[in-house]
């Protein structure tokens, strides 16, 4: 009960004590304005609401908005009341069911669409920077994957997804696995032996191709069905250069048989060995997948059973990489390559 006490009124003490919720507020304005808490944006302030205020400040109707956000009328109502809170400033007046803008909405629309697309390039710059879903993706092989395996691959992965551009970098096995443990490249192709051995990284077995005898077409070797390498014991070789897969599984193959190839010369590509082979400057010891190529000058002769020698191709990735959608797309396609040639 109010009392009169020396001519003034008494007003019970609660009368002017703020409400629970206001307390909130003035709370989070006391320590926005202190500069002293580390949360300087009220939480109730969020881009999704800021999405929809702009979804509404363009179509100008709360249908239309909630037509396009695919969502209420309700929604999108409360989510411009809470942003009005979260504020603590109108934004419309209130005509009937019409929500006319204020001058602060247009200031909050024009300030809220650079704020959404700068938060959309962060997004995406940062992914790019730990290298998921990069409008760029950087694939290593092997030089002689490029006459079919790599093309059908990249056919492919434009089809799922073509937006991407697609950088190719060529080269041996350990110079592309030394590039893809330094994130130079995205994803690599090339023989499964135990110089990309790593435990972080993963494999895709595609397929495995045997190692032949090239020789020219001319050669008294072309017409055999198969060769005893120990009868090249005298014959000139070319090689590749140390790093690549085929100089290693060559070198084994002459352990077996059981002498030192003499070498003319070794090139860093598979397709100058090819070049000088047809031109009858030695002999050279090559996987089955290059047989397209100069294949009415080179012939590819099968060893014998106790020299035979295969290679196994695959993709390695970083296992940290492995949710990356870029790598997923390729991943799917090489299921698919490598599906097409055993059911071929």
């Amino acid at each position: 009960m109010d009392e009169k006490r020396n001519g003034c009124v008494s007003v019970n003490e609660n009368f002017m004590q703020p409400a629970a919720d206001d307390l909130g507020t003035i709370e989070r304005t006391r320590k926005i304005r202190s500069g002293n808490d580390t949360m300087q944006i009220d939480e109730e302030l969020t881009l999704k609401k800021l999405e929809i205020f702009l979804a509404f400040m363009r179509t100008g109707n709360l249908a239309r908005a909630a037509a396009d956000l695919q969502t209420s009328t309700v929604s999108v109502h409360r989510a411009i009341h809470s942003l009005e809170s979260a504020l603590r400033c109108p934004l419309f007046k209130h005509e009937g069911r019409n929500l006319t803008p204020l001058e602060g909405a247009y200031v909050l629309e024009e300030r809220a669409q650079k704020l959404v697309q700068d938060v959309l390039s962060t997004v995406e710059l940062t992914r790019e920077a730990a290298g998921f879903s990069a409008a760029r993706f950087k694939l290593g092989a092997l030089y002689s994957l490029t006459v079919k395996t790599v093309p059908q691959l990249i056919m492919g992965l434009k089809i799922r997804r073509s937006e991407l551009n697609i950088d190719l970098i060529l080269g041996s096995n350990i110079d592309l696995f030394y590039k893809l443990k330094n994130m130079e490249v995205d994803a690599i192709l090339v023989s499964l032996n135990e110089s990309v051995n790593d435990p972080d990284c993963e494999q895709l077995p595609l397929f495995s191709d045997d190692i032949f005898l090239a020789t020219p077409a001319d050669s008294p070797f072309a017409q055999q069905s198969e060769v005893d390498l120990s009868d090249l014991r005298e014959a000139t070789f070319i090689t590749l250069t140390q790093g690549f897969a085929t100089h290693r599984d060559g070198a084994r193959v002459f352990q077996q048989a059981g002498f030192e190839p003499k070498v003319a010369m070794q090139v860093n590509d598979i397709f100058t060995l090819l070049s000088m082979v047809s031109s009858g400057v030695g002999y050279a010891l090559l996987p089955g997948r290059i047989a397209a190529v100069y294949e009415n000058r080179v012939r590819l002769i099968p060893l014998q059973a106790r020299y035979r020698m295969q290679q196994h191709i695959g993709l390695v990735f970083l296992k940290a990489r492995e949710r990356d959608p870029n790598l997923l797309a390729l991943l799917a396609e090489c299921r698919m390559y490598s599906n097409r040639l055993r059911d071929s």
